[in-house]
């Protein structure tokens, strides 16, 4: 009797569990879903202070939004990153963003491995970045763009040929005159990428001094002239 009674009990008073559940679950998420909106508050009072100009616009770094998020959210906000195509060509990323379990975002990005120098070897990390940034933005945390500055960097590199000319001329430099004729050829160019898409310059400063130690070990410059 004693275990048909406790089985009768428990079974009678599996709705009123189920319903109890159910309003510490809507408890919880509304807890949740009040501390997203704080995180996102707390990103858009930054008013923009970490954006990177581009070329008149500003754009938030993808660190800038994981900061945020991770500042408030903590281990609540899961960012799952799964690869949903890659071969000799191109990859193609998706990041799933959750809150505590609850599937919130979604971020896909592509990234063509002959694009740039970077992404001959490093496609696959970039694709990632910027599904993450598109992710987090698709979540809240954007101002004017979902895209990021790494991935409109990207982008504007890619349609932007000038700086892979510039480095290709560069490893063609035989002597100090070829050198100082290729400063001045793009000194101009230079100069306006350098304000309009730091993260691209910056992207090509790294390479412009693999090379040009590469030319002062040939000899072909001498003191960096």
């Amino acid at each position: 009797m004693g275990s048909r009674f406790s089985l009768e009990y428990w079974s009678s008073m599996a709705p009123a569990r189920k319903t109890i559940m159910e309003q510490q679950l809507k408890v919880n998420m509304e807890k949740y879903t009040d501390k997203l909106i704080d995180a996102i508050n707390d990103y858009k009072k930054d008013d923009g202070k970490h954006d990177v100009p581009i070329h008149g616009k500003s754009y938030s770094l993808v660190s800038t939004r994981i900061g945020y998020a991770r500042r408030i959210l903590g281990s609540l906000l899961d960012l799952k990153t799964t690869i949903i195509h890659h071969d000799d060509k191109k990859v193609i990323v998706q990041c799933d963003a959750y809150l505590a379990d609850t599937h919130v975002s979604t971020g896909t990005a592509e990234e063509l491995r002959s694009s740039s120098r970077i992404n001959n070897t490093s496609a696959l990390e970039n694709a990632e970045t910027s599904a993450v940034g598109r992710a987090l933005a698709f979540l809240g945390f954007a101002n004017d763009s979902v895209a990021s500055a790494e991935e409109v960097s990207t982008a504007i590199e890619q349609q932007d040929r000038q700086l892979q000319t510039a480095l290709q001329e560069l490893e063609t430099v035989s002597h100090p005159g070829s050198y100082s004729a290729w400063l001045t050829k793009h000194k101009t160019m230079l100069a306006k990428i350098k304000t309009n898409n730091p993260i691209a310059y910056g992207k090509f400063q790294e390479r412009f001094t693999e090379l040009k130690s590469t030319l002062e070990t040939k000899g072909a410059i001498q003191n960096g002239r």
